[in-house]
């Protein structure tokens, strides 16, 4: 389903979908206050985008849970007219500041852009741009379009949140398929796996993703900015270093698309730069390190 997404094939992937919003994962975003809303659970959305990253779903998962909390402080109207199909998953959006690229713009109905004068709904976009990872299929929005009366407020930190959720389901899914793969491979009769130096790198990346997850946790419980900042850079870095291991206990095997690692491996490089690269993130940690409210 993941490379037929990479392909521009959304049967499979939209299928899935439905079946994602159908246990209440994209509702969780949405107030209860509009129909199919379970939310807003941060909590509870983080649990949901670490097993989404673990699988390696593709499609603008934590873009449509960041439109669902921008719509959320728009005036009652607009919100009950677009927040429902979000909860159901009738409607999947992409958000990106007006001129970068936005993901899935192809197959989202609803686009919005961030733009100085305030949040617009993109009328359409542009051709799909490669990405490193294939199932992030990128796009840039056509400007104009409606413009909306609601504040960015949290949507940062909440699309933040969710990325870093994501990125730990992901290196955890890393961490697993390697361990199997050295306790399979051997060398000298041996499993590679019992070699000093593969079990420190093992265990390097567990405490990395160990590390990061009561972080991700924590700041799901808090949704303070910086926080939030903070576990995104931990786990899409813990994310990141599991990936360096993973390729390189693989071997060659691990560089070729083909294999099942790469759709992993890609992502967890793509994550580390999305909605605030590790050195952004940092630089508010230490912004807000004087304030005692952070």
């Amino acid at each position: 389903m993941v490379r037929d997404w990479s392909r521009g094939d959304h049967a499979s992937g939209r299928a899935l979908w439905s079946r994602v919003a159908e246990t209440g994962v994209l509702a969780l975003a949405v107030p209860e206050t509009y129909d199919g809303g379970l939310g807003p659970r941060p909590v509870e959305l983080a649990v949901a985008f670490v097993e989404l990253g673990r699988h390696a779903v593709p499609g603008p998962l934590v873009e449509t849970v960041t439109a669902a909390v921008l719509l959320s402080g728009a005036d009652p109207g607009t919100a009950k007219r677009l927040l429902p199909a979000l909860a159901s998953g009738g409607t999947m959006a992409t958000v990106a500041p007006e001129g970068a690229f936005a993901l899935d713009g192809d197959v989202a109905s609803l686009r919005l852009a961030l733009s100085p004068d305030g949040i617009r709904l993109s009328p359409g976009h542009g051709p799909v741009r490669p990405c490193l990872d294939p199932a992030r299929r990128l796009t840039p929005l056509a400007p104009g379009g409606e413009l909306l009366d609601a504040p960015t407020g949290q949507a940062l930190t909440w699309a933040r949140l969710a990325t870093a959720a994501q990125a730990l389901g992901v290196g955890l899914a890393l961490l697993d398929r390697t361990v199997g793969y050295v306790r399979q491979r051997t060398q000298f009769g041996v499993p590679v796996g019992s070699f000093q130096a593969v079990k420190h790198r093992l265990a390097d990346a567990k405490i990395a993703l160990e590390f990061a997850r009561p972080l991700v946790f924590g700041a799901a419980l808090s949704l303070r900015p910086a926080e939030v900042a903070a576990a995104k850079a931990a786990a899409c870095e813990a994310a990141y270093t599991t990936a360096r291991t993973a390729l390189q206990l693989h071997g060659a095997i691990g560089y070729t698309a083909e294999y099942g690692l790469s759709l992993w491996l890609t992502k967890a490089r793509a994550l580390r730069t999305a909605w605030g690269d590790p050195h952004a993130c940092r630089a508010l940690v230490v912004s807000a390190a004087g304030d005692r409210r952070w």
